[in-house]
C-alpha cells in the first residue's frame, strides 16, 4: 500500500518537491523534539538540522505544530496488518505493533506534544484527525475485509454510513485503549495484555471475568426453602 502524502494539496506549490528533503525535514523534527522538547523547538532549529533554508519549511508548513503532526503521521503510516491466520491473531498483532510504535521516543514525544498543543489550538484537531486518525482507519478496513473473507465477521451493512460508524468505533476502542495504557497509565502492552484485551473486544466482559472462587457461590446461595444460608464462626 502506498504511503499517503503527508502534506495537503494546498501546501504543494512552487518548485517541485524533493522527497529526500521532506524526509530529512521530518526526521530532523522528530530528533529535535526528543532532544530539546516542544518549548525550545523552532523552525530555525529544524531547518538547521535538516540542512535547508527556513523559508523552505514555511513554504510547506505554516507553523511548527503542523510540521510535527506530519512528522509523527509518517511513523503511523509504517503500521501494517500482517495476515496472522485469524481475526483474534490479527487484532493481537496490530495492538502489539501500535504499542511498539508508541514506545519509540520520537513517536511518543511528538504525539503527546501535538495533543497537548491541540487543547489550546482547536485548529489543530481536524489536522490531527486527517493526518493521523483517519489515515490509520485503513487498518480496521483491511482487518474487517480479511475477517469477512474468512467468514469470521458478517458482511458490512448496506448503509455505508453505518459501516463508517462501526469502523470509527472499532478504531476508537483499540487505539484509545492502547494509547491510554501506554501513554496515560504508563503500563506495558505485552502479549498477555493484548490477548486479554482481544478477548474482551471479541467476546465481551463475561469472557474476561474471573470465575467465582470455589465454594463462594454455594456458600452465598439461598437454601432450597428460600431461607438465608447459615454461617459459622459468629
Amino acid at each position: 500500500m502506498a504511503v499517503p502524502d503527508p502534506l495537503p494539496s494546498a501546501q504543494r506549490r512552487g518548485r517541485p518537491r524533493s522527497a529526500a528533503a521532506d524526509r530529512a525535514i521530518l526526521a530532523a523534527t522528530r530528533a529535535a523534539l526528543v532532544e530539546i522538547g516542544w518549548s525550545r523547538l523552532t523552525m530555525g532549529e529544524i531547518a538547521q538540522r535538516a540542512g535547508v533554508a527556513k523559508t523552505t519549511l514555511y513554504r510547506r508548513w505554516a507553523a511548527k505544530s503542523e510540521l510535527v503532526i506530519d512528522a509523527v503521521a509518517v511513523l503511523f503510516d509504517e503500521l501494517r496488518l500482517p495476515d496472522r491466520g485469524c481475526l483474534r491473531a490479527d487484532v493481537e498483532g496490530v495492538v502489539l505493533s501500535f504499542a511498539a510504535l508508541l514506545r519509540r521516543p520520537e513517536a511518543k514525544t511528538a504525539l503527546m506534544a501535538v495533543l497537548a498543543e491541540s487543547t489550546t489550538d482547536e485548529a489543530l484537531r481536524p489536522r490531527i484527525r486527517e493526518a493521523i486518525v483517519d489515515r490509520q482507519k485503513r487498518l480496521v478496513l483491511d482487518g474487517r475485509a480479511r475477517a469477512q473473507q474468512r467468514g469470521e465477521l458478517p458482511p458490512d451493512p448496506a448503509d455505508p454510513a453505518e459501516t463508517a460508524r462501526v469502523v470509527d468505533l472499532i478504531f476508537d476502542v483499540i487505539a484509545g485503549a492502547v494509547v491510554h495504557r501506554s501513554l496515560v497509565s504508563d503500563c506495558p502492552v505485552d502479549e498477555s495484555w493484548a490477548r486479554l484485551f482481544t478477548t474482551l473486544l471479541l467476546e465481551g466482559l463475561g469472557a474476561v471475568s474471573p470465575p467465582p472462587a470455589p465454594g463462594r457461590a454455594a456458600a452465598g446461595a439461598a437454601a432450597p426453602d428460600g431461607t438465608e444460608p447459615t454461617g459459622g464462626g459468629r
